[in-house]
């Protein structure tokens, strides 16, 4: 595959993405997915047989690639084929993955007060975000991209301005995150950007983030194999034992559908140890039962 056959044919897949408003990653990712592909071929990927499709897809799998992986590859594809190319009958080729579920890993509220009196400095950066991340729910992302306009202390809410799949949302802002963010502003007088990263034109990066996390693990001796996003995780599960609706916190996370919600009460362990099992209620028929037989 040559460039000047693959530059039109990358640039009419950019303008597709574009049309139907797919984000800056959601892009980037599709790209990345048909040059591999291009790679594999040895030749323009518009060419493709249904063959080489599958001997593709045989390629991943051999070569080990998660589920995510192999799906995020075909999600691609289907794009590319079914928009692009204008191929549809490619997509009966295509088969995703099933991924195994897992339920997420939850921290306690121990720990989680653990790891945010850990978070290193200097100052109060690092531990204000993070408590964000726990405190309204927030993806690493979202809290990167909060502006100190989005701050409502009238309200008591945090404005997420374009989180997953381009939608706003209003979640809680807690009095005690309210203090903590009002210490990080006397502290650092950020203007703009609520997390400023280097330099301050920009915001915080999600590596930055994830790094100050995986410090503050260390260094509270958590063990669990947790990443930032536990912190959301934590969360939902925490609210869910606080006898919340599902659905409230399925408005306060963004989720689209209430199972992804749903998935939460799996793991809310304190709401399934406080449960009562029908079997409790056997206790009094079966001294029923027996004083019948002695009748």
């Amino acid at each position: 595959m040559t460039e000047e056959k693959m530059s039109p044919l990358r640039a009419r897949m950019m303008e597709d993405m574009r049309i139907r408003g797919m984000g800056d990653k959601a892009q980037k990712s599709h790209i990345r997915a048909i040059k591999d592909f291009a790679a594999f071929l040895g030749h323009s990927p518009d060419t493709a047989t249904p063959e080489e499709l599958r001997a593709y897809q045989l390629h991943l799998t051999d070569t080990g690639v998660t589920p995510s992986t192999f799906n995020t590859r075909i999600v691609a594809l289907r794009f590319f084929f079914g928009i692009t190319c204008g191929r549809e009958d490619m997509k009966c080729f295509m088969q995703f993955k099933t991924k195994p579920k897992k339920l997420p890993v939850v921290f306690s509220v121990q720990e989680v007060s653990d790891l945010l009196m850990a978070t290193p400095g200097p100052g109060l950066k690092y531990r204000a975000a993070l408590s964000i991340s726990y405190g309204a729910g927030l993806r690493a992302s979202e809290v990167c991209s909060l502006k100190i306009s989005d701050i409502d202390s009238n309200r008591m809410l945090i404005h997420v301005d374009q989180g997953k799949g381009g939608k706003d949302r209003k979640v809680m802002l807690s009095p005690g995150l309210l203090d903590l963010l009002r210490e990080y502003w006397k502290e650092a007088h950020p203007e703009g950007w609520l997390f400023p990263g280097k330099p301050k034109i920009n915001p915080i990066s999600s590596r930055q983030l994830n790094r100050a996390f995986t410090s503050a693990k260390h260094m509270a001796g958590i063990s669990k194999p947790a990443t930032l996003h536990t912190l959301r995780h934590s969360f939902a599960t925490h609210l869910l034992e606080a006898n919340t609706d599902v659905r409230v916190i399925q408005v306060l996370l963004g989720h689209a559908k209430l199972t992804t919600t749903a998935q939460y009460t799996h793991v809310a362990t304190k709401t399934i140890k406080d449960t009562v099992s029908p079997y409790e209620m056997l206790a009094g028929l079966q001294d029923q039962t027996l004083k019948r037989s002695l009748e």
